[in-house]
């Protein structure tokens, strides 16, 4: 079976790192010659997986096409489709996906709890809305991604800058916490649900800082966090892998942000913390075999290794040495040779027996490790 992956970027990385113990040949089309995935030298092409030539000639060869990004090429997947090829998930999951105008959409015709919104083309077509009120979040409704692309406005003054490209505008919620389900589905019907994990936010750059599973919530919580998540991807209707991001309201209620057909941000920790990780899912999910058991192990958390704000330049880590020298600790490097302002470079991810040791052990990692430009 040849298995081809639109994206080579560290979830490409992750899911190789995995896929290498299966008698599987996995091929990754990827427009930066340097990404994670680039270390693969044999299972990587050069390409834009937004371009249709591109991603059908990558794609003639191969068995199953899947991906680790949302914004492909659509309609050369369709065409792979009718040549045969088996497309996870769907390109129709795919299309509706990438644009969060028709994601809330779905969510209002599924009757999945989702909060208010409204959609505009431009700039001026929100500034005359009948429904424009303060505070509100502005979503570009294509392109966005780790906390690029979303905005909140919070009076008259915020409106300069407010973007002028197609949006969708969101009520703001009264969010406790927030949370993430990991779902695999095979084409067998079978599916898998990972526990719920808790997302710790950076404010400033809008993406995850940390994250603790299992989440700190009551398990009445839990069940339904899970019981939304499942009927929305039993509403998708197709295989796959998928991250449901999730909003605890103050009042306990709990509704759908968004969801990410692929493996997430959220999932890392499953590496070390369960039975069979979300990477070794996708891998049962596009072999369509059984799925894996996706118990936990012990508690864990993990910390995203976050590009400097002020720095740019060849990436040097300061602090592996006092890092390792914890136990049950786990460095993920991501491979980038360059690092950015809220660059995602790589994670770690701890393990231990209950909050009170993952946090004092959070809290060292922010101390003594970093990344820096050289």
């Amino acid at each position: 079976m040849k298995i081809g992956i639109l994206g080579g970027g560290q979830l490409g990385r992750m899911f190789m790192q995995n896929a290498i113990n299966y008698p599987y040949t996995i091929g990754f089309l990827e427009p930066d010659a340097e990404a994670s995935c680039s270390i693969f030298k044999n299972s990587f092409t050069v390409g834009d997986f937004k371009d249709y030539t591109s991603v059908l000639n990558f794609g003639k060869d191969k068995d199953v096409i899947s991906i680790e990004i949302e914004n492909v090429n659509v309609e050369a997947l369709k065409e792979l489709r009718n040549q045969g090829k088996k497309i996870i998930p769907s390109p129709e999951c795919l299309e509706l996906i990438k644009d969060k105008g028709l994601q809330k959409e779905f969510y209002k015709e599924n009757h999945l709890p989702s909060s208010d919104f409204y959609t505009v083309q431009n700039r001026n077509e929100l500034l005359n809305h009948p429904q424009l009120k303060y505070p509100f979040v502005q979503k570009l409704r294509v392109g966005g991604y780790d906390g690029k692309g979303v905005q909140i406005i919070k009076n008259a003054e915020d409106l300069q800058q407010v973007w002028d490209e197609p949006s969708v505008i969101e009520n703001v919620v009264p969010i406790k916490k927030e949370l993430s389900v990991i779902i695999s589905k095979n084409e067998n019907g079978q599916s898998c649900v990972f526990d719920v994990v808790e997302m710790v936010f950076d404010e400033t750059l809008n993406l995850v800082d940390y994250l603790l599973s299992p989440a700190e919530i009551e398990d009445k919580i839990k069940e339904v966090a899970k019981d939304i998540s499942i009927q929305a991807i039993e509403a998708l209707n197709t295989p796959g892998i998928f991250c449901v991001e999730l909003f605890l309201l103050e009042d306990d209620s709990v509704i759908i942000n968004e969801i990410a057909p692929r493996v997430h941000n959220s999932g890392h920790p499953t590496i070390e913390a369960n039975s069979s990780s979300q990477y070794d899912q996708m891998l049962r999910v596009l072999a369509n075999l059984p799925l894996g058991d996706v118990c936990i192990r012990e508690c864990s958390a993990m910390v995203n290794v976050i590009g400097d704000p002020k720095q740019e330049g060849e990436a040097e880590y300061v602090g592996i040495e006092d890092l390792i020298s914890l136990p049950q600790t786990y460095l993920h490097l991501y491979g980038k040779r360059i690092t950015k302002p809220g660059r995602k470079m790589g994670h770690v991810t701890v393990l231990g027996k209950n909050k009170e040791e993952i946090v004092e052990k959070i809290n060292f990692i922010k101390s003594k490790f970093k990344v820096i430009a050289q």
